[in-house]
């Protein structure tokens, strides 16, 4: 019985989101996409660093 009630719980929470929730603009969706490229650029130069600074160090 405690299950149902989670779900039905966790079913309400969904339909707010769903219902506040609104389709960005293009605009907005640009930016959003600029700031997830710049991060994916920023952690993988990071990686790219550590596996070069590694190699250095252990002389492969």
């Amino acid at each position: 019985m405690n299950l149902v009630l989670k779900l039905k719980r966790q079913l309400k929470e969904f339909k707010r989101i769903i219902r506040i929730s609104k389709k960005p603009s293009k605009d907005e969706f640009i930016n959003i996409i600029k700031i997830c490229g710049l991060g994916v650029l920023l952690i993988g130069s990071i990686g790219f660093t550590i596996q070069v600074i590694y190699q250095i160090i252990m002389g492969i």
